[in-house]
């Protein structure tokens, strides 16, 4: 069964301040006239390839009912060893497979899960497609995948062809071809595909997505998210990124790689794909000139970064434009020196949010009217608390305690497994998975044309105009383990 939406401020409210399709009187494909004409031009240049015959939307499609979820994991670095371990814990789920091109790793988690007293999963590992016989198991549900960038694209469409549902870290593939694919694979096999952006997950954020469809920004008009974290130690380690592949990225591509941790909450609160769509970027960067200076100041001659030449500018940042008039910037930098931000700020006619900004402790300042005046920002401590999502407040003390990022890891986990369990839609499509992962492809594709716009594909087909629940889920229960 699906969700029922819960009621609230935005769908009654109405007028001037309701966000979504249903206060643009927008309800089908045929309304997207409505659009301004930039944005109607935008909409003209990015038609969409036509489903095949007998294929079918993903959107509003639940998961079918599991007792208990079985989980393979294909890459046991850094990222996908920890993430086996929160999968494992999680009501209801259990690892059932891990992988790695290095079997090691393999049988390295496997002793970790069952040291935590887990049953032991299978392993797969030692050749380039070990993660293929992985994937022919009938004892896995759900596949993570947690490997190199370069390897989401062919990973994720093959477990979609094995029958199974899927979950990809950023970016779910770096070619728009590849990003229709996996949205015709998942129309075309019935699974579930699901980015696992974690950061729509996180507290501010998810209290930010509340605040915004109740109204209390007003009409939302602009938001600003991205990824800046100083990785240049972590890029030049000899062991954290394996075979450096992450650094290696930066001599081959100018794309935002990474923008998606800061958009994807933006586009959230925006309801894109929910009542509005993305339908130009354009894209500027600065001079590669971080890594190189890094280089130069910190790393020993003879370190096989000296034969590398980097490409892709220190901050590539990405003005994005909505059908409904609203302007998105996302922004990353992982090349600089500067304290961590993901941004997060979100505006409308009545208020603003920022994060990464207050002296609070939740690191958020907000003003917003009639609550504020004198131009001076307040704390955002009580707006959390006031809405706070249900989900942080049912599982917060678990996600502490089980998860990387300050819990929002878990937050994820938990409620894709609960999903599952219970049959209900994801929060996360996998049309939501491919317009946040778009900016990779048309970053590069707007910055090879001097920084000209470039349309946004529609990866719904014109289903983006109607109104549906997300991340603003309503409360359910995990399903009681047998």
């Amino acid at each position: 069964m699906s969700e029922i939406p819960a009621v609230s401020r935005r769908l009654v409210l109405g007028g001037t301040l309701a966000t979504g399709a249903l206060a643009a009187g927008i309800g089908s494909a045929g309304s997207a006239s409505a659009a301004p004409a930039a944005a109607t031009s935008a909409l003209a240049a990015a038609a969409e390839p036509r489903r095949a015959a007998g294929q079918k939307s993903m959107i509003n499609v639940p998961f079918e009912p599991y007792a208990t979820v079985r989980v393979g994991v294909i890459g046991l670095g850094n990222r996908g060893s920890g993430m086996t371990t929160g999968w494992s814990v999680v009501p209801g789920c259990t690892v059932t497979a891990v992988c790695d091109i290095r079997a090691d790793r393999a049988k390295r988690t496997a002793d970790q899960l069952v040291t935590q007293g887990k049953p032991r999963p299978v392993e797969f590992g030692g050749s380039a497609d070990s993660y293929a016989q992985m994937l022919k198991r009938d004892d896995i549900d759900l596949v993570y995948i947690a490997t190199p960038w370069e390897f989401h694209y062919e990973q994720g469409k093959a477990a979609l062809l094995a029958g199974k549902h899927v979950v990809v870290e950023l970016p779910i593939a770096t070619e728009l071809d590849e990003l229709w694919d996996l949205v015709d694979t998942s129309e075309r096999t019935r699974k579930n595909l699901m980015l696992a952006e974690n950061c729509n997950y996180g507290r501010n954020e998810l209290a930010m997505l509340k605040m915004a469809h109740e109204g209390l920004f007003g009409d939302i008009t602009n938001g600003h998210g991205g990824y800046l974290h100083d990785l240049r130690a972590l890029l030049f380690s000899n062991t954290y990124y394996t075979d450096s592949w992450r650094r290696l990225w930066h001599t081959r591509s100018t794309a935002s790689f990474y923008a998606m941790h800061g958009l994807a909450p933006i586009a959230a609160a925006m309801d894109v794909n929910r009542g509005d769509r993305m339908t130009t970027l354009k894209a500027t960067a600065t001079a590669p000139r971080g890594l190189a200076d890094y280089r130069k100041r910190f790393v020993p001659a003879s370190h096989p970064s000296w034969n590398e030449t980097y490409i892709n500018g220190d901050l590539v940042s990405c003005a994005i434009e909505t059908a409904k008039g609203r302007t998105i910037r996302a922004e990353h930098d992982v090349s600089s020196p500067r304290p961590y931000s993901r941004i997060n700020t979100l505006a409308g006619s009545r208020g603003i949010f920022e994060d990464y900004a207050g002296t609070s402790t939740t690191g958020g300042r907000i003003y917003v009217e009639p609550d504020h005046g004198g131009h001076s920002w307040r704390d955002f401590d009580t707006y959390r608390k006031e809405f706070d999502h249900w989900l942080w407040k049912k599982i917060g003390d678990d996600a502490a305690n089980n998860g990387g990022h300050g819990g929002m890891d878990y937050v994820l986990q938990w409620r894709t497994i609960q999903l599952m369990r219970a049959g209900l839609v994801p929060d996360i499509d996998v049309y939501d998975s491919a317009v946040w992962c778009a900016p990779v492809p048309l970053s590069v594709m707007s910055l090879a044309n001097k920084g000209r716009p470039v349309a946004v594909p529609d990866f719904t087909r014109g289903s983006w105009v109607n109104l549906r629940t997300g991340l603003d889920s309503r409360e359910t229960d995990m399903p009681p383990v047998a």
